[in-house]
């Protein structure tokens, strides 16, 4: 065995002491009595399945053989009451365990989505999210499984194997001797066989992650699917994927289920062995039978507890494998939490300043370029450009998704580095001009604005986003499931729900990346008149391709390759005819198209592509 093999081989195995001990103290503390109920149980079943091998000999040999009749009533009654206690101690130990499994699968899927609405948004950049789900769900239940096989196997198998073995020496030493030449050669083909196996196991994992968050996208995007007609192609490589999957499945039972054979054999040598020598004892030594059948019985008895520790480590390497891939995502730090000491952020007018403020979103991709604005209190403030020019990325600086490469961003002279993310973004309405929405109600989505928000002012908030009347044509009114993102629903209809969700957070800044995009003419005019009414004493920025969003702006600033280029009102931007802007307005008065320039490259969207082999800002 290489050096190399040798490190390796001490790596796993200390991997796996660690992620046990890992579990243990995170989870044995708070389930210590229940833990201590269900082992008390297990070992009153183990004690109850070895009280009838013992007990064979006193019913063979003085029943049978010396006809004792009185005592026939009570070796009856006590056997009942060892299969009636093994009974009731087996059912609650079932019920116990499977309710800390339960709530311990519970637990940790609180404890991962927590954990996961703290990571940067770089992250959900970088992973799919249907890969993502699938290999949560299909990994959480591996620490439960890990403690109940590990308090099963000490509990009940170790201390039934205890008590028979303790019968069969006591009947006869030298023939449980025989017995146990099995143990070397099967603790050596246990050992072979988890090397195999946990290379095998962690790679179904994550094959049938893949394949799940595959189906799940695929599902979702049925619509894109039936139109570019991809259902075959997409049907190909699934099938290719399930094959995958298949075959991994398939090698691991090939491998687990190569310990039965094994066992089995050396069982079969085992016992047959012991009945041969026994055999020959009875017949020509003339010895009683009952010692004899008592220990065959518990030789018997004890294959089951055998044949479960043999294939426990098999199990706990399943376990152990899906437990380490969801401590590798619990283990993953937020790369970007408050600054030492932050403060809530106060603002009293909102004036917001981005102050020579540069970006990128990997190293040597520089998105922004020493930008330089200001977003006066209670105005709006317009920011257009060519697709790529950084307009989206302004924003999502603002909301503090990711950090600067140098410059700072102000609201009322407060860096907002400095202060506290959840303040900030308190501080912040946001319509995107992708709307999404959650499982659960209208009324529910419209809430997520701001969870207080009584139903009059999620009614009122509709009202003003023009929603107010297909919400009530609604089966169910504001109470009617969204479907799937929404899918129940129209894009102009989810645009004016996600709108009515920022309207009811009334915080003094408010976002708008083309909010109106999704809207027909008549409900983007509707929508136009509600937000100016919303916007009057807000700091409202807006993203826009259109002019017709921008030209009552108090300020537009005119991006082009992540830089400034111009800022003014309307009148005066169109005042310069060789101005980008004034380009702009006459592509979309000559086409009737869009604030567009397709020789420009397509912005970094809020979550961008993961490009190859570089390194990720920091983001939250």
């Amino acid at each position: 065995m290489s050096l190399q093999t040798q490190k390796k081989k001490k790596a796993d195995s200390g991997e796996i002491i660690a992620v046990i001990r890992r579990v243990l103290a995170e989870n044995g503390r708070e389930y210590v009595w229940s833990y201590a109920i269900a082992a008390l149980c297990m070992i009153a079943v183990a004690l109850t399945t070895a009280y009838p091998a013992w007990i064979i000999s006193s019913v063979i040999n003085d029943i049978f053989y010396h006809q004792r009749s009185d005592l026939i009533l009570w070796l009856s009654a006590s056997i009942f009451g060892a299969f009636f206690i093994r009974g009731v101690a087996g059912y609650a130990q079932a019920v116990i365990l499977a309710k800390v499994g339960n709530n311990l699968v519970a637990r940790y899927q609180r404890r991962l989505f927590d954990h996961l609405m703290k990571l940067g948004v770089s992250f959900f950049t970088e992973t799919r999210s249907g890969h993502l789900a699938a290999q949560i769900n299909q990994n959480v239940g591996g620490i439960r499984d890990l403690l109940s096989m590990t308090l099963t196997a000490v509990a009940r198998d170790v201390v039934s194997l205890v008590a028979l073995v303790t019968v069969m020496f006591v009947q006869d030493w030298f023939l449980s001797a025989i017995a146990f030449v099995i143990g070397p050669p099967l603790v050596y083909a246990v050992n072979y066989l988890m090397r195999r196996l946990r290379r095998v196991t962690r790679q179904s994992v994550e094959i049938n992650s893949r394949l799940i968050g595959s189906m799940q996208e695929a599902t979702q995007g049925v619509a894109v699917v039936k139109a570019f007609t991809m259902e075959d192609q997409l049907s190909r490589r699934m099938g290719e994927m399930i094959e995958r999957a298949e075959e991994r499945s398939n090698k691991i039972a090939r491998v687990s289920e190569r310990l039965t054979p094994i066992t089995e054999m050396l069982a079969g040598i085992a016992v047959a062995g012991v009945i041969a020598y026994a055999g020959y004892r009875a017949t020509h030594g003339g010895e009683l039978p009952g010692a004899i059948m008592s220990f065959i019985t518990a030789l018997m008895l004890a294959y089951d507890p055998v044949r479960r520790l043999a294939r426990l480590q098999v199990g706990l390497e399943r376990s152990l494998v899906n437990a380490r891939m969801i401590y590798e995502i619990l283990d993953l730090e937020p790369q970007q939490d408050d600054a030492p000491n932050a403060t809530p952020l106060k603002v009293a007018k909102g004036e917001v300043r981005f102050e020579n403020v540069a970006f990128s979103y990997a190293e040597h991709i520089p998105v922004l370029h020493g930008v330089s604005f200001v977003a006066e209190a209670g105005k709006t403030t317009a920011i257009v450009g060519a697709s790529g020019a950084g307009k989206t990325t302004l924003t999502a600086l603002l909301e503090r998704f990711y950090d600067l490469d140098s410059g700072a961003i102000t609201i009322d002279g407060q860096d907002i580095a400095k202060v506290t993310k959840q303040s900030l973004r308190n501080s912040i309405a946001f319509v995107s001009q992708q709307p999404y929405l959650f499982e659960g109600t209208i009324a529910d989505n419209i809430r997520y604005g701001r969870e207080n928000a009584t139903d009059e002012e999620i009614h009122r908030a509709a009202d003003q986003a023009a929603a107010d009347s297909f919400i009530r044509q609604q089966p169910n009114g504001y109470d009617t499931p969204v479907g799937e993102n929404g899918v129940t629903l129209s894009g102009g209809q989810r645009q004016r729900i996600s709108i009515a969700r920022a309207i009811v957070r009334n915080a003094p800044i408010l976002l708008l990346d083309e909010a109106t995009s999704a809207l027909d003419n008549e409900s983007e005019a509707r929508v136009q008149e509600a937000l100016a009414t919303v916007m009057r004493g807000k700091t409202t920025i807006v993203i826009a391709h259109r002019l017709s969003t921008v030209v009552n702006a108090d300020r537009i600033i005119v991006l082009e390759d992540g830089r400034l280029v111009e800022e003014g009102t309307h009148e005066s931007l169109l005042a310069n005819p060789h101005g980008v802007y004034a380009r702009f307005h006459r592509l979309q008065s000559q086409k009737g198209l869009g604030l567009v320039d397709d020789t420009k490259t397509v912005e970094m969207p809020l979550k961008p592509a993961k490009p190859a082999k570089v390194a990720r800002k920091k983001s939250a």
